[in-house]
């Protein structure tokens, strides 16, 4: 999707319950080490949940992948045992932060809202692993789900990938992965304010690179603990903005915050989409 027109981009001010949230939330506290963030940024998130849907099915996984077992999380909101849709879901934080306790709610309530299974992944962390490891395991987490559909009881035509900032640059990624090694098919991307271009900083780094909770610091932080060497910037598996060709790829939801230092890109990616003829 692209704006409707380009004098409504950034016209809007703070809504009183965003500002709430950032002002609950605080900013991304990067002084500290990656274990000690992430427990901050956990507490931080749990500020901002609201009470977690009951389901009729949540169970663990353990993922098979060339890389080791990659832990997941499935979970489906309706006792209906027909095939139904799948979203894989890569949670944001940066590429350094989030669970899947910490997304446990956010992942119960697309189930039941969208009425199809989710499969949350806890792809491996940086500093510890660099890329391109999170982006291996969102891939290998993806094509097992495919293969196992049957065992988890869904539409293999039906398969959306979906996450939120570094966890919408994963599903961006895999959904051009998917489409380059023909292994399987993926229906849709569901991008949620997802980073999409690493090798530049578009203007609203600096337009909103402070006060709105995540911060440009913040985040060139977390790209640098993410990617070790610059060169790796501009592989399209970390920028998917880089992507020569968009015809052919998933359709696509992007969801953008008017007040995030990703805006630009978001938007920039959606017209890119839409030049393609991708929905």
């Amino acid at each position: 999707m692209a704006p409707s027109t380009e004098t409504n981009l950034h016209a809007m001010t703070l809504h009183p319950q965003a500002a709430l949230a950032i002002e609950k939330a605080g900013t991304l506290p990067v002084s500290l080490t990656p274990p000690e963030l992430r427990r901050a940024y956990v507490e931080q998130r749990m500020k901002m949940l609201p009470p977690a849907p009951r389901i009729a099915v949540t169970y663990e996984l353990s993922i098979p992948s060339p890389d080791g077992p990659i832990r997941a999380r499935f979970y489906r909101a309706h006792a209906d045992t027909s095939a139904c849709p799948l979203l894989v879901y890569f949670h944001g934080g940066g590429w350094m932060l989030g669970t899947l306790e910490s997304y446990d709610t956010t992942c119960r309530r697309l189930a039941v809202k969208a009425r199809c299974a989710v499969v949350s992944v806890d792809y491996r962390l940086s500093p510890e692993t660099r890329f391109p490891g999170a982006v291996h395991d969102a891939y290998a987490a993806t094509l097992w789900c495919v293969q196992n559909a049957a065992r988890l009881g869904i539409n293999p035509a039906s398969i959306a990938v979906g996450g939120d900032s570094s966890g919408g640059n994963l599903a961006a990624v895999v959904a051009q992965m998917s489409l380059d090694r023909a292994q399987f098919r993926i229906a849709s991307q569901v991008l949620i304010y997802p980073a999409t271009d690493l090798s530049r900083e578009w203007p609203s780094y600096e337009r909103n690179g402070s006060g709105y909770m995540l911060t440009s610091v913040a985040l060139r932080w977390l790209i640098g603990n993410y990617i070790a060497q610059p060169q790796d910037r501009l592989d399209v598996r970390a920028s998917p903005m880089l992507r020569a060709n968009f015809a052919d790829l998933p359709r696509a939801l992007i969801i953008a915050a008017e007040f995030d230092p990703l805006v630009d890109e978001n938007e920039a990616y959606a017209k890119r989409l839409e030049e393609a003829g991708v929905p």
